[in-house]
């Protein structure tokens, strides 16, 4: 036992020093992949922004003390829509089934491409992501959890996550006003880059154990066949049935109808929780910014979600309640945990609601660390990002922050996206028996979005302190 121990101390450490070699080869790797994203742009800075006031002759709206202005290009039938439909159906398509939205993607080809401002691009990858997030809870709605007999999507997980996801969009959306776009870029590709290799490194743990489960699952079906044979030569079976008949386990139901599949009492809680914040933002908008009222309204959100997450984590303390999609027996949550999944929760909706994306980057990372299987953990965290991205649609609407006809085209895009990249991806996981694709399709989401990210956020700071704007903090009052 202790040479075991030894070995997997040996194994732990070396794989934890490979780990590291490999980050710091992802982080040279990166910088050298955003310089090359951001140059065409460096090079071409005075001629694109001419050609942008000159020919699409977008709408600019002043926004803040600084002289912000928000770029609308006119929407018009050429080479960037259809370039940058391209790009967001495949990055919809692999957002929804990582469970991380896709707007580290959208927000580069808007921005890039298309010739959205930053901010506005992060109000319409938001829309994206609803679209998106929509069409797969649709989707996963009958779906069950592939081991076990219940539903694919975990409620339980997402009563703890979802009213602080929430709780941080509002501030994030508040902060998007508020911060300069360069003070989160450095951090984000840090963090994303991070998220990715523990996701990739997480995929091949799986891949492993998948391996392992099939070739023990074909030795045990070698070994039941080669009984079956003997026990039909000795004693055949009456009325023509086989023994294949007799003995085939009761296999679990991959779909049944949506009214058995959901539990509406939790989803009744998150859907009120949901349009009672809706509400408050509505109101927020008719009041005066910065008056009493307009905090007063802020700060009611506070005890509504942390009210629905403290009941959810008190429950898992006290053993009520469990996460039952890890399987195994129920447990007691220690308080530190909890309290630590709770900030998690607020931080990626902060981030979400900031810069555009989904929380599913920070959620479906976690829940794998958690030791959700896969396909839980992508519906789960696409389930709680269909929440989140919408009441964002909703305030970003209401700051007047993106053009509609956009919005509608993307939103029906990513739509259709998601619908293919789950049945493709589904089928798949059918035939060759690998849940590990889909953690695969998250890290590779994310890696690329860093590279988009960064190397968009370069260009965009580059032609800023080239035109010598304003780079600081906005008044969120104005």
């Amino acid at each position: 036992m202790d040479t075991i121990a030894g070995v997997g101390s040996e194994w732990w450490h070396g794989t934890s020093r490979l780990r590291g070699k490999v980050l710091i080869c992802l982080v040279v790797a990166t910088s050298i992949l955003m310089v090359a994203v951001a140059e065409p742009s460096f090079k071409q800075k005075g001629l694109s922004y001419n050609k942008t006031q000159t020919v699409e002759s977008p709408r600019h709206v002043t926004k803040g003390h600084s002289g912000y202005q928000h770029v609308w290009p006119d929407m018009k039938f050429g080479l960037r829509i259809v370039a940058g439909t391209i790009i967001a159906f495949f990055g919809a398509a692999c957002g929804s089934v990582g469970g991380v939205g896709g707007g580290g993607i959208f927000i580069p080809m808007l921005t890039l491409i298309i010739g959205f401002d930053s901010k506005s691009s992060a109000a319409l990858s938001k829309c994206m992501i609803t679209g998106a997030a929509a069409t797969t809870v649709f989707y996963n709605l009958r779906l069950r959890h592939p081991t076990l007999e219940l539903p694919i999507i975990d409620y339980d997980l997402a009563l703890l996550f979802l009213p602080m996801l929430i709780l941080g969009i509002s501030i994030g959306v508040t902060l998007n006003v508020l911060f300069a776009d360069w003070m989160i870029i450095i951090l984000l590709i840090i963090f994303f880059i991070v998220t990715s290799t523990r996701s990739f490194f997480k995929g091949v743990e799986t891949w492993k154990k998948e391996t392992k489960s099939k070739q023990e699952t074909a030795r045990a079906q070698l070994e039941i066949y080669d009984n079956k044979i003997e026990a039909a030569e000795e004693m055949p079976l009456p009325g023509g049935a086989t023994s294949h008949d007799q003995t085939k386990p009761e296999s679990i139901k991959e779909k049944v109808s949506i009214i058995e599949n959901i539990y509406w009492m939790d989803l009744g809680t998150l859907v009120t929780l949901w349009l009672i914040i809706l509400a408050l933002q509505i109101g927020k908008s008719y009041t005066a910014t910065c008056s009493a009222i307009y905090w007063i309204l802020n700060i009611l959100q506070i005890p509504l979600a942390a009210g629905v997450t403290s009941y959810e984590a008190v429950s898992l303390y006290k053993g009520r309640r469990k996460i039952a999609s890890k399987g195994g027996a129920s447990m007691n949550w220690p308080v530190h945990k909890l309290v630590l999944y709770c900030i998690i929760g607020v931080m990626a909706g902060t981030v979400g609601g900031m810069l555009g994306l989904g929380g599913g980057f920070i959620l479906g990372p976690l829940f794998l660390e958690m030791g959700i299987p896969p396909q839980v953990s992508s519906a789960t965290a696409t389930f709680a990002m269909m929440f989140s991205a919408s009441l964002s649609v909703v305030e970003y609407y209401l700051l007047k922050r993106f053009p509609v006809p956009y919005a509608l085209y993307f939103f029906t895009v990513a739509t259709i996206a998601a619908v293919a990249g789950q049945h493709v991806v589904r089928k798949l996981i059918s035939i060759l028996g690998r849940a590990s694709l889909i953690i695969f399709i998250l890290a590779s989401t994310i890696f690329v979005s860093a590279i988009l990210v960064g190397g968009a956020g370069m260009a965009s700071m580059i032609k800023k302190f080239e035109r010598k704007e304003y780079m600081g903090f906005e008044s969120i009052c104005s």
